[in-house]
């Protein structure tokens, strides 16, 4: 298996015969579906130059998102890595237009504002740094203290770099760490010399990794991947000598992937949910014609062992906030058994959000997972070892990521991983305990399936509602909800963190972040809510209001616009205004304002619509949630 052409991506024999048959009309659609095959470095050239061709420079109309214009800022060669980044975008349905500086000059291009780049405005930028430029003026005879000074010296120019390139332009960044290219000095005990190129190399990213975290700049690790993928995939001398070449061409289907994934990552484009097969996925054998007895897992032999390693893989993305459900063609009662009664399972019945057993294809058991958790089909990871479920699924459901699992289950966590569908660029506390919560959820559904008495069964969940302005504590998270929420989403509006710290210093500015805890725990932060003075006097205009879609249904719009209404009249405003700006995922609340008896007041520029309740006739609705002290 090669990473460098994408082996976690399914084989398509006939790609060559289809690529051909890509007429100027051909839909964006049909793009996407070829850039999720597996490829290498000609194929990606292939199919952005006819992707150039079909669309032009710019996004294709009807696109969700807006078109990524990335910045690459580097020191050493890389344009033969950008039709592997546009193709890698292309993989996740995002248009990328690429602005790369002339050779060796992105400091220039920085501080001229009449620069091409300035003309670009990127809204992400990946500094690339070739590891020659990174170290400077390497000196093996430095003693301690004066190679301590150059690694602090490195680690300070990309912060530098890092400010001037958020003050211009306000949007994430990426730092790629240096490749691990020079030979070792002293051996196996290098880090004794201290002014040795591939010590410094270390310290240098490790440096720059600390100082990434303080500045909220996302990291490209590209000497982990050498460290994965062997440094001579990555790196040909050859070609640094002759062109200046530092990643080689090969590995440019992988560079962009890795890219993509990132930049995916921070406009909350990863995926959320891994949905197991059961049958040779989590186990070898069919349990239903094995028994118990039969199947083959834990100690003993290298397939039980390896099952029990994928089982284990599974369970530390729960752990860390991956939503996990199961979708298998089975009897349920029978599928249960080894999660009751097998020794040697990993992961239990109480692992996952959702469990579908029965014999409806699995297209269909996957839309009634995403219902039941309550998230898109596009939030969806299906892992099963069958290549015919597999093809299916990719038919049916495109928008669901199908990895192409090897024959071998030694292998199955590395194909997910290598994939990067879980890529993420921070963690908060709340990330840690979401598989829970959605766990707990599936408790409340099925506790409100029992009885036909909805009031009764709100009452009986004890919730209580804490609200409070935005603050340090919880910025990050907020942060992430604003660029993550699609469905539960008035506006739609991203801000980066700055944008909500301003949000937090504007006292004319109000905000709302709010939890909701019930008998069954905490759910965490489940909603904000940003409202600014209106460009009319005596009106606040609700700029953001986001829901997690796991609420709804509880009264949490109700109570959040009773304790609005309460804090628009203490500001003394006579009125609320509210707007819908209609995104491809978030009719669901097209009628939001409607139903919580505000008029509608005119159109907006988006195709939606602006909505008006008067504060002084505003009557509170009774709710059975408790709003707890602040």
């Amino acid at each position: 298996m090669s990473v460098s052409d994408l082996w976690w991506l399914p084989e398509n024999p006939q790609w060559s015969d289809e690529v051909r048959a890509l007429g100027g009309a051909a839909g964006w659609d049909r793009f996407v579906s070829l850039a999720n095959c597996r490829m290498d470095f000609l194929r990606t050239e292939r199919l952005d130059k006819l992707a150039r061709k079909n669309f032009g420079e710019h996004a294709p109309t009807g696109l969700a998102l807006p078109a990524v214009r990335l910045a690459i800022l580097g020191s050493s060669m890389v344009s033969h890595l950008i039709p592997a980044i546009r193709v890698a975008f292309m993989r996740r349905g995002m248009w990328a237009e690429i602005y790369t500086n002339p050779f060796g000059q992105y400091l220039q291009d920085l501080m001229d504002p009449a620069s091409a780049l300035h003309a670009f405005k990127p809204n992400a930028i990946l500094f690339a740094f070739d590891a020659r430029h990174a170290l400077g003026k390497a000196n093996a005879g430095r003693d301690a203290a004066a190679s301590d000074r150059a690694v602090e010296d490195a680690a300070d120019h990309c912060a530098h770099v890092w400010n001037m390139a958020r003050q211009d332009f306000a949007c994430p960044i990426i730092q790629q760490t240096i490749l691990p290219l020079f030979p070792a000095l002293l051996g196996s005990n290098e880090h004794r010399l201290p002014g040795s190129p591939q010590a410094m190399t270390r310290r240098i990213n490790q440096r720059i990794r600390e100082r990434a975290d303080e500045a909220g700049v996302d990291i490209l690790a590209l000497d982990t991947r050498a460290m994965e993928d062997g440094l001579g995939n990555w790196h040909d001398p050859v070609l640094w000598h002759r062109a200046k070449i530092e990643i080689a061409p090969p590995m440019a289907p992988l560079y962009g992937d890795l890219v993509a994934r990132i930049v995916a990552a921070q406009r909350g484009r990863s995926y959320k949910c891994l949905v197991l097969d059961l049958d040779n996925t989590l186990w070898g054998g069919v349990i239903g014609d094995d028994g118990i007895e039969g199947i083959v897992l834990g100690q003993g032999s290298s397939e039980g062992e390896a099952f029990i390693a994928f089982q284990d893989y599974a369970q530390r993305l729960s752990e860390r906030g991956i939503i996990l459900a199961v979708c298998s063609k089975n009897d349920e009662t029978i599928a249960l058994t080894p999660f009751a009664r097998h020794p040697d399972m990993v992961l239990k019945r109480s692992s996952f959000a959702a469990f579908i057993a029965n014999w409806s294809d699995k297209a269909t058991n996957l839309r009634a997972i995403a219902a039941e958790i309550n998230i898109g089909l596009d939030a969806l990871v299906f892992a099963d070892d069958n290549p015919f479920e597999r093809n299916l699924v990719r038919r049916e459901l495109p928008m669901v990521a199908v990895p192409e699992l090897p024959e071998d289950a030694a292998f199955y966590a590395k194909c997910i991983a290598d994939g990067g569908y879980f890529e993420s660029v921070r963690m908060t506390g709340e990330d840690f305990s979401r598989a829970g919560q959605y766990q707990a959820n599936a408790e409340r559904e099925f506790a409100r399936q029992a009885t036909a008495d909805l009031p009764a069964y709100l009452k009986s969940l004890e919730m209580e509602m804490r609200v409070t302005p935005f603050d340090s504590v919880g910025q990050a998270r907020i942060t992430q909800l604003i660029n993550k929420t699609n469905q539960f989403n008035l506006t739609t509006r991203r801000y980066a963190e700055r944008d909500v710290e301003a949000a937090m210093a504007d006292k004319d500015t109000v905000t709302f972040q709010i939890r909701l805890t019930d008998k069954y725990g905490d759910n965490g932060m489940i909603a904000v809510v940003i409202a600014k003075p209106s460009s009319r006097p005596g009106e606040l205009m609700i700029d953001t209001w986001l829901m997690s879609c796991r609420v709804l249904g509880r009264q949490v719009e109700q109570a959040t616009l009773n304790l609005l209404v309460g804090e628009a009249s203490k500001r003394g405003y006579r009125a609320l205004v509210g707007e819908f700006r209609p995104t491809e995922k978030n009719g669901l609340v097209r009628d939001h304002y409607a139903k919580l008896g505000f008029e509608q007041d005119g159109a907006n520029d988006a195709g939606g619509s602006f909505w008006r309740l008067p504060v002084e006739t505003y009557i509170p609705v009774d709710t059975h949630i408790k709003i707890g002290e602040n």
